[in-house]
């Protein structure tokens, strides 16, 4: 059962992160800053559902790990403590600094730049979740790399 809920909560936490950052770009490009401030909004209440869910990916992660050992398991638990610590540290306070600014209209020098850093970690967290996640269908035995 662990690892059907680990499977889950690490694909919907990377399906819920890649649409934050989509739609944070794509708001900011194609959009007004009505729409920006609505996706900010969003994103802030998407919270809700991104943590647990990577709290559930790096609890069922942790217990896993504990019966195996090897490369794939240490180099997974490294950017599991990465992506926690991003995520607590830069992406969620961003994401509230940029929706209150946001909120109140104030697309300043400010705004926009926790806006590039978020959009840099924030594709930094999604490249590494994925290495996560190929190592994991790896362990799973669901991967397999042909030599050239």
């Amino acid at each position: 059962m662990k690892p059907i809920i680990h499977a889950i909560a690490g694909t919907t936490a990377m399906f819920l992160l890649a649409g934050f950052w989509t739609s944070t770009l794509v708001s900011e490009v194609f959009f007004d800053s009505a729409a920006v401030a609505a996706v900010k909004h969003a994103i802030v209440y998407g919270l809700f559902l991104l943590v647990p869910f990577m709290v559930a990916t790096g609890g069922s992660g942790f217990a896993l790990g504990k019966t195996r050992k090897g490369g794939l398991v240490v180099q997974k638990k490294k950017r599991m403590a990465i992506i926690g610590t991003n995520g607590l540290l830069v992406m969620i306070p961003a994401a509230i600094f940029l929706n209150i600014k946001a909120a109140t209209g104030e697309f300043d020098v400010f705004f926009y730049a926790v806006q590039v850093v978020e959009l840099i970690v924030g594709g930094m967290q999604f490249t590494l979740m994925g290495m996560n996640f190929r190592d994991g269908l790896k362990l799973a035995g669901k991967l397999h790399l042909r030599a050239n």
